[in-house]
């Protein structure tokens, strides 16, 4: 495998990182369009909408809240599948952000040496 450049490095950690801003603004439209669902939906006040969005989304589920119509229920399946796939993203971003930030270290000091 032929070795990467500084520039070619610090391009992929630029990358990563807008990535990593893109899906934490989906995360928080997600969280939004949740508790905006919730609170009409449901009828929850919009700090425990928000709560519950939060709860739900993470995949927690302490069970205080729980959805009491059909289409909260209904909704409450598809927002836990998009969560999962959210923290899978996000966490997945993390590690690559680690290891091209220690890819990048380690050129920098090889070329110094």
């Amino acid at each position: 495998m032929a070795e990467e450049t500084e520039s070619e490095l610090a391009r992929e950690l630029h990358t990563i990182r807008m990535q990593l801003r893109g899906v934490g603004l989906a995360a928080f439209g997600v969280l939004c369009a949740g508790s905006v669902f919730y609170h009409f939906a449901e009828d929850l006040k919009w700090l425990d909408a928000f709560y519950f969005s939060t709860i739900t989304l993470t995949t927690v589920g302490y069970g205080d809240i729980v959805p009491t119509t059909d289409a909260g229920k209904l909704f409450a399946i598809f927002y836990v599948i998009i969560g999962i796939g959210i923290i899978a993203t996000f966490a997945n971003l993390i590690i690559k952000q680690a290891v091209a930030k220690r890819q990048l270290k380690n050129f920098i000091k090889k070329s110094k040496d």
